[in-house]
């Protein structure tokens, strides 16, 4: 019988990437695939179409009605803002002039704005772009060796798939919560505590901003034993950094960051709820970097500009009041006090939404609201559309008895749950030459983590391991996204084998950083564990 079920798991696998191969788009490859095989397979008696009467459900379960994956969008639109706006440029510019002095500063600092963009945004294709843009043309024209510089720009890029908010951990979080719930309930656990994506993003904390800094010791190396592959800023170049602009641009990304990381970390705000906050957040920021321009060249009226300021006061009033005083209008009694921090808490609420307009009315006039929107619906359409794919494949994967085969094939491995664990991560590093994250996390996690999690492994340390590895998959040749996206708006005379002679140290470092995780769980446990208990 398991041989049965072995090959009709094989056949819808290699029909599945066949399709792909083939030049199907991901999402109707899955599907398609899956919906084929179960016809096939059922004139023979081996698959019982019932089982597709359960897609609806599916569907409207795991993707239309999750509150989680409703983070999504709203990250998606506050990486989009960030990226059309001037927030990444000041801010790459003036961390350049910062670290000027260090050996390979201006690659070190390419690594610190993508830790800061990465926490502010999350969108791989949104930073290599906009890093790739602003700083490769300034890194050749210092005399920066080529590959030295395309790698370092890729991977500071792939840090928004691993530093929180990242898009990878909402859906990942999303996957394991499920599968953790459905592990534990098979081995007679009905009250265990849930996984959740601010689980994940504290536990990926200590990692991301770890193997950022991994990254920043090794361009230092680099520049104090090979100085002429990453020379330093000239003296006057050095000697022109106005620390004010330094702070001023650096305040944004940092307050954005506290907004959304620390209403998640403190419980203050579930990620969905910081998603939005996030959104807001991002929409004000973009308004007010374009302000001093604007007000100077008589874009839009003073007015408009005085709301935003407003609005950015409401948001910071807001959480202070609330913090402070109870402002339910719903109780028996409400003291002096109480009704005053309501009364302040109505107006900064229409400050922030009068700025909200503004922000809204500014990017109009700046003809980037359209864009905008428009690319937040075709990333938000891609992962949304490849899900429902992924859940038809992963129902006709259980109707062949596929959890059967992986279970099988788990406990042949030797070395156990943890033999199983790094089987996963190889899996999964090697399909992350060839596939998207959003693809492995859709087909190979729902196979594979009830499996994982029925044993006593940490599901947080487990979905930490899985997106670190998941983040190689960004600059693995030859199908790394983050090397299409450079290549896409580098100089002619950077060439793709320039990229990726560039990335492989970086794609070493992240190996490294991923044995770390795996040898010393508590990297990616202890945050977590202080936080939330």
């Amino acid at each position: 019988m398991v041989s049965t079920q072995l090959i009709l798991v094989l056949l819808l696998f290699a029909a599945a990437f066949g399709s792909v191969l083939a030049g199907i788009p991901v999402a109707f490859a899955l599907s398609g695939a899956a919906i084929i095989m179960a016809f096939a397979a059922s004139l023979f008696g081996l698959f019982d179409l019932s089982f597709l009467g359960a897609i609806p459900s599916r569907i409207f379960g795991t993707a239309i009605f999750n509150d989680v994956l409703t983070a999504v969008p709203l990250f998606i639109l506050m990486g989009v803002i960030l990226e059309r706006s001037r927030v990444a440029e000041d801010l790459l510019n003036n961390m350049a002039k910062a670290f000027g002095r260090l050996p390979a500063g201006l690659g070190i600092s390419v690594t610190f704005v993508g830790a800061l963009l990465a926490a502010s945004t999350g969108i791989v294709g949104a930073t290599v772009v906009a890093m790739g843009l602003l700083s490769l043309p300034t890194m050749l024209k210092r005399g920066y060796d080529p590959s030295l510089a395309a790698g370092s720009i890729c991977a500071a890029g792939t840090l928004g798939q691993i530093i929180p908010p990242s898009i990878v951990l909402v859906f990942l979080g999303d996957q394991l919560s499920g599968a953790y719930m459905e592990a534990q309930r098979e081995i007679g656990n009905f009250s265990p505590e849930p996984v959740s994506v601010g689980d994940l993003f504290a536990g990926a904390l200590i990692p991301g901003f770890g193997l950022a800094c991994l990254y920043m010791l090794y361009q230092l190396a680099v520049g104090i034993m090979r100085p002429k592959l990453c020379p330093p800023l000239s003296k006057e170049e050095i000697d022109e950094i106005v620390w004010r602009d330094v702070l001023s641009s650096l305040l944004p990304p940092i307050l954005l960051i506290l907004a959304v990381l620390g209403s998640i970390l403190s419980g203050i705000a579930t990620p969905t709820e910081a998603a939005g906050v996030g959104a807001l957040g991002g929409l004000l920021l973009a308004a007010m970097s374009f302000r001093h321009d604007a007000l100077h060249l008589k874009q839009w009226p003073a007015w408009a500009d005085k709301l935003v300021i407003a609005g950015i006061a409401g948001a910071f009033i807001l959480p202070l009041v609330r913090s402070i005083a109870d402002l339910r209008v719903t109780l028996d009694s409400i003291s002096l006090w109480n009704g005053a921090m309501i009364v302040i808490a109505a107006i900064a609420s229409l400050a922030l939404v009068a700025g909200a307009c503004s922000a809204i009315f500014i990017l109009i006039k700046r003809r980037l609201l359209g864009d905008i929107v428009t690319s937040t619906m075709r990333i938000s359409t891609l992962a949304f559309t490849i899900l429902v794919g992924a859940t038809i494949f992963s129902l006709v994967f259980r109707g062949f008895g596929g959890d059967e085969v992986v279970t099988h094939a788990m406990d042949q491995i030797p070395g156990g749950v943890i033999g199983a664990v790094i089987a996963v991560s190889v899996l999964v590093f090697i399909l992350g030459f060839f596939l998207d994250f959003i693809e492995i996390v859709f087909i190979i996690m729902p196979i594979v983590a009830p499996v994982i999690l029925r044993s006593d492994i940490d599901p947080v340390w487990f979905g930490v391991l899985i997106a670190m590895n998941l983040q190689t998959s960004f600059l693995t040749p030859p199908f790394g996204f983050a090397l299409f996206y450079l290549k896409g708006v580098a100089p002619p005379e950077i060439s793709t084998m320039h990229i990726y002679r560039g990335v492989i140290p970086f794609i070493v470092i992240q190996i490294i950083a991923l044995v770390l995780v795996f040898s010393f769980p508590q990297l990616a446990t202890w945050l977590p564990s202080r936080l939330f208990g």
